[in-house]
């Protein structure tokens, strides 16, 4: 479990090279700038952002076996996890889906100047984005996960990954979903925090009728 800050650096830099490194310390320094106008996250969440945001996003990599997948990240907001992982796999086809203004024009300016060309914010809801077929699905304080998954099952196929971190609710919310839909996924024990789970599924989810 990952405890403190020099942890949670490692642990990142277990998972990345030195230029994505040099682009989560730009991203920090950024990201408490904007604080000031903006509330992105939780002014003390700052004192911990490796723990609590960039190392909390860098573990759904674990789940990734994937060499370049199309990856979609719902409801972005101040980039995590999908702005994380674009840093961390400049290589990947990341989409950082975010409907609210500000944060569509934080995202956008922070996938620019850190050079992440394969990333694209797409500033809508995520029923207005044009469907196309994801390998990975992330979402993080996104929507409840009924809702969630069947706003983004026309994306899923029956080779996508999901990777959804929901804090202590994961496995209360697990156990409500139908049981067609338990069977797709199981629930990960987060590595930033031990009371906080990580719901990881596979396959094309069905949309409720």
């Amino acid at each position: 479990m990952i405890e403190d800050e020099d942890q949670a650096r490692r642990f990142v830099a277990q998972r990345s090279d030195f230029k994505a490194m040099a682009r989560l310390d730009r991203f920090a320094e950024a990201l408490a700038e904007e604080n000031r106008h903006q509330n992105l996250v939780s002014s003390a969440s700052l004192e911990h952002i490796w723990q609590r945001h960039f190392a909390d996003s860098a573990q759904l990599l674990d789940f990734v076996p994937l060499s370049e997948p199309e990856w979609i990240d719902l409801g972005s907001g101040a980039g995590f996890p999908g702005l994380v992982i674009a840093c961390m796999r400049p290589e990947f086809n990341v989409t950082l889906v975010e409907s609210r203004k500000k944060r569509i024009i934080w995202l956008e300016n922070m996938v620019q100047s850190l050079g992440l060309v394969r990333a694209r914010v797409v500033g809508s809801t995520l029923q207005s984005v044009s469907g196309f077929r994801a390998d990975v699905i992330s979402a993080r304080a996104f929507a409840p996960l009924p809702k969630l998954i069947d706003l983004s099952a026309r994306f899923s196929t029956s080779d996508t990954i999901w990777v959804l971190p929901k804090g202590q609710s994961a496995a209360q919310e697990w156990q409500e979903l139908p049981r067609r839909l338990q069977q797709m996924f199981h629930v990960k024990q987060s590595q930033t925090d031990a009371s906080a789970g990580i719901l990881v599924g596979s396959g094309k989810a069905e949309i409720r009728s």
